[in-house]
Order: structure tokens, then C-alpha cells, then sequence
């Protein structure tokens, strides 16, 4: 059995800095072996995002389309039937997706009808054998204890960017309460879900520092994903220039090294990548993906086109639930 190297909580920016900025061919290698030692290099985790709640946000995020405030074409609809989400989980199911993440345009869960409506789409959907994610804004201990209970797997509140930068694309909300509902979410013992986005006009230090809030969890995050802005015309961020493949892999890489056990999903933004720049992540270390033609209101490759691109690669979905560790005494 081949010795794995030690999880760490303790980077600092210099050294991630280091990992970051490193020639991009041998940031690919290291991540690559990184990659290999903790997981099956051929699996992805195949995860399907349903947006419940849509639009009629009242926060102010610059590069949100369902904030209110901005004149976007999302249409806004209240939280969807139990019986509408249950349906969705069962058709991304048998499209193969084994984590289904519901997502609602709120700044945070309230105690109220709609919540228990939440709390019995995730008893419904967990009966399914999927893997229950909810993005849901804000929460209390509580309010995710009643959803672990009711068989919530992992809980998803993105930093976003860093903290020096998160100012710069949001008002409505402080930094350390993002941190706070993380820390909510470990103290109940879910998992937690948690990256940020890159493109937003923020530099390569921001990007640093984001991994580094990450990678300085003393549990690291259990997915972390990496998405690319999608500009939406309406809001303040509509005119920003897309990020290159390069950046997404060199995000990819970096996050890989440093939070090894992690899943890094691979997640919005890749309809603007090539299915050769999407093979560069996935050997980069991304093992995650988001399936199905939306995430939340913005696009996103098919089901049909992912398969195709699973077949080139040989790639398969990894199993829901799965907490075994790779076995790496064939490894070389």
C-alpha cells in the first residue's frame, strides 16, 4: 500500500501561490498523481441541479440573474409541487446522475410552510437511493439538523471568490456569514459543498485566497466546486470576458493538490469549453460534474453530450453514497 501524502489544514498563501503559479504542464502532472493516488482516475460523480425556487431574489449578487433587483429574462416561479421535484429526481436518476441538488432563490431558509415542503422533497428524493444536496441560502443548526434528518447528504454554500474581493460583488450579505452557515453545516455533521467562481474581475491573488479559506477548513470542504462566470445581460457583470480553459484548469489543479480527498466538480461555464478542454480538467483532477441542460437558469452541456464525451474518455459515474477509499496498492 502506497504511503498518501498528509491532509493538511495549514497552507499558507505563499505556498498555494507557489502551486498556483507554477508552469502549467508540471501544475497538470502534479495534480494528475495527486489525482490518482486518492481517487478512481476514470470515475465522475454525476450530480443534477434543480432550480425549486426561482428569481425574486432580494440579494444584490453581481453576477446572479435571479436577484430582483436586476432586469434579467429569468422568469421567476414560487417553490415547485413535491410531486414536480420528485418527478425531476426520477428522470435524472435514469439519466444517471446519483446526486440531486435542489436549489431555492432565498437568502436564507425561514421556519415556515415552504420549508416543510423542502424537508419532505428531500425524505422523497433520499427514498430514490439519490444523494440529497440543498443550496438553499442561509441556515441555522437546526434548520439543517431537520434536514439531515429528513435525509439531506450535503449542504452547498459557496464563498464565491476572497474575502478582500467578495465586497466588490456583494452587499446583501457578509463574508463571514457564508462562513458561519459552513460551519453549521460540519457542526450537524453534513457534508459540505462549497467553491466559488472565477471571472468575475477578480485577480489571481482573489483566486488564491478563495482555495486557501478552503483548503484552511480544519474538515475540508467534501465537494468544491469550480464554475466559470456565465454573464447574463441585466446584470452588473454582463459584459465581463469569459475565463480561458487554462484558467479552469489551473483552478483545478491547484484545488486538487491542496484539498486531495475532495471532490472538485468541474461546474458552470462548460458550455464554453471543448470536450478536450473538459478531458484537460478531468485529468487535471476535477471529478465531479453537473448533468442536464440548466444549472439554476443558466446553460449547460446535454445529457446526450456528456455520455458521448463519458464514452470518448472512458469515464463512468461514480456510485451514490460512496465513502470507501480508492485503494491504491496497484498504484506505481
Amino acid at each position: 500500500m502506497k504511503t498518501l501524502p498528509q491532509i493538511r489544514s495549514d497552507w499558507t498563501f505563499k505556498e498555494i501561490s507557489l502551486i498556483y503559479n507554477q508552469p502549467l504542464l508540471s501544475l497538470i502532472y502534479d495534480a494528475s498523481k495527486i489525482h490518482r493516488k486518492f481517487h478512481d482516475p476514470n470515475e465522475v460523480q454525476v450530480c443534477t441541479l434543480l432550480s425549486i425556487k426561482t428569481g425574486g431574489c432580494p440579494e444584490d449578487c453581481s453576477y446572479c440573474p435571479q436577484a430582483a433587483r436586476y432586469n434579467t429574462d429569468v422568469r421567476i416561479h414560487n417553490l415547485l409541487s413535491i410531486e414536480d421535484v420528485v418527478e425531476a429526481a426520477r428522470h435524472a436518476k435514469s439519466s444517471g446522475s446519483t446526486r440531486f441538488c435542489m436549489g431555492a432563490a432565498w437568502r436564507e431558509v425561514k421556519n415556515n410552510k415552504d420549508f416543510d415542503d423542502v424537508l419532505e422533497m428531500i425524505r422523497q428524493v433520499s427514498s430514490l437511493g439519490l444523494e440529497v444536496c440543498g443550496t438553499l441560502g442561509m441556515a441555522t443548526e437546526e434548520q439543517l439538523r431537520k434536514m439531515k434528518n429528513a435525509g439531506l447528504y450535503a449542504y452547498n454554500h459557496n464563498i464565491d471568490s476572497s474575502e478582500e474581493f467578495y465586497g466588490d460583488i456583494i452587499s446583501t450579505r457578509k463574508y463571514d456569514e457564508r462562513i458561519k452557515t459552513l460551519k453549521n453545516t460540519q457542526n450537524v455533521n453534513l457534508t459540505v459543498c462549497s467553491g466559488g467562481i472565477i471571472g468575475m474581475g477578480e485577480s489571481s491573488d482573489d483566486r488564491i485566497k478563495m482555495l486557501l479559506t478552503l483548503a484552511k477548513m480544519e474538515k475540508h470542504p467534501e465537494s468544491v466546486p469550480i464554475n466559470a462566470l456565465v454573464s447574463v445581460e441585466g446584470t452588473p457583470l454582463e459584459n465581463q470576458k469569459p475565463v480561458t480553459t487554462w484558467e479552469m484548469v489551473r483552478m483545478i489543479a491547484t484545488a486538487r493538490i491542496i484539498m486531495p480527498e475532495s471532490m472538485i466538480r468541474l461546474s458552470a461555464g462548460r458550455t464554453e469549453m471543448s470536450q478536450e478542454g473538459q478531458a484537460l480538467c478531468f485529468l487535471s483532477g476535477a471529478n465531479s460534474i453537473f448533468s442536464g441542460d440548466k444549472l439554476l437558469t443558466t446553460p449547460n452541456p446535454s445529457v446526450s453530450e456528456d455520455e458521448k464525451l463519458f464514452a470518448e474518455l472512458g469515464l463512468f459515474p461514480r456510485s451514490p453514497h460512496k465513502h470507501k477509499k480508492y485503494d491504491t496498492s496497484t498504484l506505481s
